[in-house]
């Protein structure tokens, strides 16, 4: 059995206690969600790893050639390939809720099953690909993805979010995040 190292002397810091780097994000993800998510209050304590989480998180999402459901099928698969509980739960969350994700794939993606959608479970098998190659995927493995309908800017799409959660999901690692209430209910 493998331990994890977690954080002994840093904590989840409110915006309060934030430095002037990290305090305006936080704040704004008050404003934005209600409430700070406790993977911002982690990465507060290094304000360029927040800053540079939401910039390249904002950059997926608004500036990427996927939509919503593709991308949460995306987010969703490198969450489950890291072993990042906290991300898994919210960005499950975020696909019941915002994303119009089918909740079957969503449960298919969390539990490794078969994706009962063709263009979804190419996208889906696609993500694991370049996360299991490191970003070196087969000629036919690429392939398959571009015959699912996808392009090759979808393939930087992918680069993106696997940059963009590994951030996230290794911080969350280290400070053994704790979901947010607003997730609890897709915890896994």
């Amino acid at each position: 059995m493998s331990r994890r190292y977690h954080m002994q002397w840093l904590a989840l810091l409110d915006p309060e206690k934030a430095g002037d780097k990290a305090r305006p994000p936080l704040e704004q993800a008050r404003q934005k969600l209600g409430f700070v998510p406790n993977m911002y209050r982690a990465m507060a304590n290094g304000p360029a790893l927040l800053n540079t989480y939401l910039h390249g998180y904002q950059q997926f999402r608004e500036h990427g050639s996927l939509n919503p459901v593709e991308q949460e099928v995306v987010l969703l698969v490198i969450s489950r390939e890291n072993g990042c509980d906290y991300c898994l739960a919210a960005h499950s969350t975020l696909a019941d809720t915002a994303s119009g994700v089918p909740e079957a794939v969503t449960d298919a993606i969390r539990a490794r099953q078969p994706v009962p959608d063709a263009r979804l479970a190419a996208l889906a098998a696609f993500t694991e690909v370049m996360f299991s190659s490191r970003g070196n995927p087969t000629p036919d493995q690429a392939r398959a993805f571009l015959d699912a309908g996808f392009d090759e800017a979808a393939m930087l799409d992918v680069i993106l979010a696997l940059a963009v959660k590994t951030l996230s999901n290794y911080c969350n690692h280290l400070f053994d995040t704790p979901v947010d209430d607003a997730f609890a209910g897709r915890k896994v």
